[in-house]
């Protein structure tokens, strides 16, 4: 049983921040392996959404509705986290969750200091690329990664059709991708409101 907030509806902007890796101690908590740069958002949260993932074989399989668990208390274990969460009480009913996906509403999330930016808000931006001059349309943002100096923005290849943006794709007919470094030196502006940054990079790099 998990002490749900009186069983609420989850928040419709659930993100995940990781998953629930091991039970940690004997006392009924859990290691979670953060996604990305997201460990201070998941030592933050009062109240964590846990998911069972859904099996590899089950396919057409539904998933879990997320259910709310009280953080006690939260804190870093080196690249990990590790909690206790209220109602879990023995290492059983830890190991019990583990492969859970860790959710936290995004309304929840510490404000971000000046020219800082949580990596989910700015998947979904289009970049732009002044390189050739007049900014021009290199794609839009599918993730983000973490290369352990700075955070990569992976694009997928746009150009601006007549009807809107149009994907780019490769030899093999795919989705042409590229990495941008999402660094100071590249990144010229963010404008999250107008989904959109600014950058030097050039568009056949």
């Amino acid at each position: 049983m998990s002490d749900a907030a009186n069983s609420n509806a989850a928040p419709t902007d659930l993100i995940e921040l990781g998953r629930i890796s091991a039970a940690y101690g004997v006392k009924g908590w859990v290691k979670v392996q953060p996604h990305s740069a997201n460990a201070e958002v998941l030592r933050s949260a009062s109240q964590w959404w846990l998911t069972r993932p859904v099996p590899e074989l089950a396919r057409g399989a539904v998933a879990s509705a997320p259910v709310a668990y009280k953080v006690v208390q939260a804190r870093s274990q080196g690249a990990t986290v590790v909690a206790q969460l209220a109602g879990v009480t023995d290492r059983d009913q830890a190991e019990a969750l583990r492969g859970c996906a860790v959710r936290a509403p995004r309304g929840a999330f510490p404000a971000p200091e000046e020219d800082e930016y949580y990596w989910v808000d700015l998947i979904g931006c289009a970049l732009y690329s002044s390189a050739g001059g007049e900014p021009a349309l290199l794609g839009t943002v599918d993730e983000v990664l973490d290369n352990g100096a700075h955070a990569v923005l992976k694009v997928l290849r746009q150009t601006a059709g007549a009807g809107g943006p149009e994907p780019v794709l490769d030899a093999k007919g795919r989705p042409a991708e590229m990495l941008v470094p999402f660094v100071r030196a590249h990144i010229q502006a963010v404008d999250l409101a107008a989904r959109r940054i600014d950058s030097d990079w050039p568009a056949d790099f």
